[in-house]
């Protein structure tokens, strides 16, 4: 196992990997940029350090900063969290020739999958069903144009190198084609320094299910089942709950197979998150894959017993897993709300600010609560990062339950000082809708009005 590793990333990630390093008994170094000096994450820490200015380009993905603080530090590792550089398969190189572990997939696992286009061909290679859309990278408008017919519009550009709605235009006809191409090729140069596009059918009224799997470098491989991803507003998820309230557990174990044997075909290592886009008809359909820890996992710690964080660090450090297939087991019923400093009732515009209160539920009768959060009263919230401050997360004998206990948790949720999303997650899980399990993707967008 590690001595020391480094963390680079920030804010409740920062502190979540802290504590699980901690656990294994890994001393921790975290990083920070100058807008970050009084984050309360960096006081559980066992050293910190200074990488840049307060703009993360500076600092959070300054790869040269952040490999020289981890060998100035002697760490014999580096975990990314999710965001910044988490699938920067140039950063995870620059990590193995600096003779540390990349906490996270292999280089070429990386751009095997985050490479949009290639990612829907390896997994239909392995067996899985893809969205109907373009084989690989779109080379200009004009041959884009000429496969959107052959499928049918609506279609979706999405950026081959991104995600997190960046690079992403929806097409509803053949006149707007060439304006959309080239807005979110923009837009992908913009976020990922590159423009590639590729495209896939629309399906309106669809459902975003992932998988949540991980790999060892022995050969073996798991999923941890499914997380429900649908609401969301412009492509941003605000809810997910594991299990899905539509997913079945003969396909959930048809599924899991084939993507066991994707892992393999790639030679994936670590944690990893597969994403599918279902119809009307049930159907499901490969999207891509995320090659880093995401957002939402803990309700699949939740659900599973099984601590992700702890596994990435020991699989990084060649250990085997410490479970295999037959161990998983799904009980209850878990739900995430990710709480947000933004106004809701002002299109989402981001609050920071200093949070004058911030106290959040400790205990909910019959269900158990868990708060992710770096922020406590008197903490600034900086304007130069993403505005989630706390996810809080709940479990339930069944999904039921969960909904009425987070409804609950929520409404014991204080915070003061700056505006949050709590309003909007309690409008979601009061909504009949929602509490039916009968939701897609655009929910959010049609109650919200």
């Amino acid at each position: 196992m590690f001595k020391r590793i480094l963390i680079a990333n920030r804010g409740e990630i920062a502190l979540r990997v802290i504590r699980a390093a901690r656990q294994l008994g890994v001393e921790s170094v975290a990083v920070y940029s100058e807008a970050d000096r009084e984050s309360p994450h960096l006081e559980q820490a066992d050293q910190r350090v200074c990488i840049g200015p307060p703009k993360s380009a500076e600092s959070y993905l300054d790869m040269p900063a952040i490999i020289q603080a981890a060998e100035q530090h002697d760490c014999c590792a580096i975990h990314p969290g999710y965001g910044f550089l988490a699938e920067n398969a140039l950063f995870a190189e620059l990590c193995e020739q600096a003779k540390m572990s990349f906490i996270g997939p292999p280089a070429a696992a990386i751009r095997a999958m985050g490479d949009k286009a290639t990612a829907r061909e390896t997994m239909r290679a392995a067996g899985l069903p893809v969205i109907p859309g373009s084989r690989g990278t779109l080379r200009n408008i004009e041959q884009g144009l000429t496969r959107a017919k052959e499928i049918g519009f609506p279609v979706i550009l999405k950026a081959t190198a991104g995600g997190g709605g960046k690079g992403m235009r929806r097409v509803n006809a053949e006149e707007e084609f060439a304006a959309k191409y080239r807005d979110a090729a923009l837009e992908a140069e913009k976020a990922f320094s590159n423009p590639g596009l590729y495209m896939e059918k629309y399906i309106v009224d669809g459902r975003h299910i992932e998988f949540q799997v991980m790999a060892d470098a022995f050969g073996n491989a798991v999923h941890l089942g499914e997380r429900e991803c649908s609401a969301q507003r412009r492509h941003q998820k605000l809810v997910e709950e594991s299990p899905s309230p539509v997913m079945t557990p003969e396909l959930r174990d048809e599924l899991g197979e084939k993507l066991r044997r994707a892992l393999q075909l790639v030679g994936y290592r670590n944690a990893g998150t597969v994403e599918f886009f279902r119809d009307q008809d049930g159907h499901l359909y490969f999207m891509e894959m995320n090659a880093r820890l995401q957002v939402e996992h803990p309700v699949t710690e939740q659900v599973t017993g099984r601590d992700l964080v702890v596994e990435q660090i020991r699989i990084a450090a060649n250990e085997e897993l410490s479970f295999d297939q037959q161990e998983i087991t799904m009980r209850g019923h878990s739900i995430e709300c990710r709480i947000n400093a933004e106004d809701p009732y002002e299109d989402f515009r981001p609050s920071p600010g200093l949070v004058e209160t911030f106290q959040p539920p400790s205990e909910i009768e019959g269900a158990r609560v868990r708060i992710d959060s770096h922020v406590r009263p008197g903490y600034r919230i900086p304007v130069y990062y993403d505005s989630l401050i706390a996810k809080l997360i709940v479990w339930g004998q069944d999904r039921d339950a969960a909904r009425e206990a987070m409804i609950d948790a929520l409404e014991r949720f204080e915070v003061g000082g700056v505006k949050t999303t709590i309003p909007v997650h309690l409008q979601i899980m009061r909504n009949e809708q929602f509490a039916a399990g009968d939701y897609d993707t655009g929910f959010i967008e049609r109650l919200l009005g």
